[in-house]
């Protein structure tokens, strides 16, 4: 059962990443790292109903990571990219090839088998493409410091009335890392499109969340050699699997799908940029 509630975690955030990174790409790229960005998806449908839906994947993974060994919950919640991906097929077009879909399964191993060298303890691309990727990349590694205070504020809520909460810090520490975070990977999508952010996103949260473990939760790190040798494979799984779904061309097609205008000839190519017909000169009167 709780393997069963964490993956559907992990299919709830999937899809509310899709659906917010298809409207937020609509918005103008100047509104980059401005309030702006915010104000203007308020009013989009599709991005509101992706951060519902990804916010109860979140919520269902808070619980995850409160009652699931962070070993087994962290790659179960990086398959939220393979849901992703199945959700980016209908929304773009495009087919959902083998590559991608093994590059999503390495991913997840990639994260599986560092998590298992360790065992817990204590309860050409453009500039918009980096920059997405950069700030997914910044994105993820908050979203791993947040999934860590989550895990404080699991274990107090164990331990202690549900008051505590309002006089420790953790919960606080929570939420403000939870917006910033959110903040981040909003910009991050409307920057490029969804392959160039959400494996970024996806590698660099289970890595700071187990570091995060090993420095302040105390969690048992192995260093045999076949640990090591594993720990290795799982960080070569890990950059092939973010490069291979990087590529998906389902991911890079969210964004609004072209059509066809009424000045258009049915031989040119649709577009979903408007732009006039050209104007047809006219001689002036007298003149043959």
């Amino acid at each position: 059962m709780n393997i069963a509630i964490t993956l559907v975690a992990a299919l709830l955030a999937g899809a509310g990443f899709v659906l917010q990174q298809h409207a937020a790409e609509q918005a103008p790229k100047s509104y980059f790292l401005r309030l702006r960005l915010i104000t203007t998806l308020l009013h989009r449908p599709r991005w509101i109903i992706g951060v519902a839906v990804m916010t109860a994947g979140q919520l269902l993974s808070a619980w995850a990571i409160g009652h699931v060994a962070l070993a087994l919950a962290e790659p179960l919640l990086t398959s939220s990219l393979i849901f992703a991906l199945a959700l980016a097929v209908p929304l773009s077009g495009q087919r959902l090839r083998a590559a991608e879909v093994a590059g999503a399964v390495l991913l997840s191993g990639g994260v599986a088998a560092l998590s298992v060298a360790r065992t817990a303890g204590a309860p050409a691309e453009s500039f918009g493409q980096q920059r997405a990727t950069l700030t997914g990349v910044a994105a993820g590694l908050v979203f791993g410091i947040a999934d860590g205070l989550t895990r404080r504020t699991m274990e107090i809520m164990g331990a202690h009335p549900f008051t505590a909460l309002l006089t420790t810090w953790p919960p606080y520490c929570m939420v403000a890392a939870s917006l910033v975070g959110f903040w981040l990977m909003e910009n991050s999508f409307n920057a490029a499109p969804l392959h160039a952010s959400l494996p970024a996103i996806t590698a660099a949260e289970p890595v700071a969340g187990m570091l995060l473990g090993v420095v302040v939760f105390g969690d048992v790190v192995h260093l045999s050699p076949g640990m090591l040798a594993l720990q290795a494979a799982g960080m070569v799984a890990l950059i092939a699997g973010v490069i291979l779904v990087a590529r998906a061309p389902a991911l890079s097609q969210l964004s609004r799908p072209a059509v066809l205008h009424p000045w258009q000839a049915p031989g040119q190519p649709a577009t979903d940029a408007w732009r006039p017909p050209a104007k047809r000169a006219v001689n002036p009167p007298g003149l043959v």
